[in-house]
Order: structure tokens, then C-alpha cells, then sequence
């Protein structure tokens, strides 16, 4: 499915191809939750070959800084945001180059909607927030063991 994409402002736009297009996992983690202004972040998946975007020159990008037990080390996951408004748009990690994840709310296509959601992160979720889960939702407090193209395949998503 061919995704189209763009920020609040408008300086830039994108497209991608997408096999994994259902906006159904979502990230409480602390990094998502601050990057995206909201109590989760929800990720696509998308071909990085196929990535076409009008106005890179206002793009920039953020990597987190992590505490680990031997020190601070800087993130290999890329966010990339408008540098005017601050939307972010997508992100891409340096260990997975074929691919590049989307930030579901900066799409401007139609995306159909999943028959289930998979929460993840929990035990890093703010303590204000109470995730919204359905009896057929999957609920993680770190990450779930199947991939986003894994997870599509078993729910039998299929392009039309």
C-alpha cells in the first residue's frame, strides 16, 4: 500500500510502500511518549528503498541518549521531524536499513483500520495514563517477540 505522508506545516512531505499499513501497536515508551506529545506512539512499516520526500532540507533528526549499566550511549534509531513544526514523521534504525517506520499520525492516506491493538512498553507508560485495551488486544511491559510484518501476516492482512 502506498502511504503518503507530511507534517503540520506542510515543508514536507513523503511517500512510502508499505506492507505492515495497520496502526495497531502502541509504544508508552518514555522516548516515544515525549518525541510524539502524547501518552503512545504508533509506527508503521515501510520499504526505505521506496522513501520519496519533498523538503528534506527542513528535516532533523533526533537519537536519544540511553542509560545503560556501562554508561550513556547514544541511540542507533533515528527520529526524523519537520524542523519548522515539529512533527515527527519517521523513524529508522541503523541495524535494519531495507526498512523505515512512519509515524502514523504525520499520514495523510486512509489507513484501514486493525482488528486489534498490541500495547507495548507498559511499564514504561506514564503514571497517568491507562492503556485503552480490548479483550483481543495484547498487552507487553517491554517489547512483543513478533515483528510488525510477522504480526500483519498473522492477522491476515493482505494488500487489495
Amino acid at each position: 500500500m502506498k502511504l503518503e505522508g507530511s507534517c503540520h506545516c506542510g515543508r514536507v512531505r513523503f511517500s512510502v510502500e508499505s506492507a505492515e499499513p495497520w496502526p495497531y501497536q502502541r509504544c508508552y515508551c518514555s522516548i516515544c511518549r515525549k518525541t510524539g506529545g502524547s501518552e503512545f506512539m504508533i509506527n508503521l512499516g515501510g520499504d526505505a528503498a521506496s522513501l520519496v520526500v519533498e523538503g528534506r532540507e527542513h528535516t532533523k533528526e533526533y537519537r536519544a541518549v540511553l542509560q545503560e549499566p556501562r554508561g550513556s550511549v547514544t541511540s542507533r534509531h533515528h527520529r526524523v521531524f519537520c524542523g519548522t513544526c515539529g512533527s515527527q514523521l519517521w523513524a529508522y534504525h541503523e541495524d535494519w536499513p531495507e526498512l523505515v517506520h512512519p509515524v502514523a499520525s504525520a499520514i495523510d492516506t486512509p489507513l484501514p483500520r486493525p482488528p486489534a491493538h498490541v500495547h507495548m512498553m507498559v511499564g514504561s507508560a506514564a503514571p497517568w495514563v491507562t492503556p485503552n485495551v480490548a479483550p483481543e488486544d495484547e498487552v507487553y511491559e517491554d517489547y512483543p517477540q513478533r515483528s510488525l510484518a510477522e504480526w500483519h501476516a498473522r492477522h491476515g492482512y493482505r494488500e487489495s
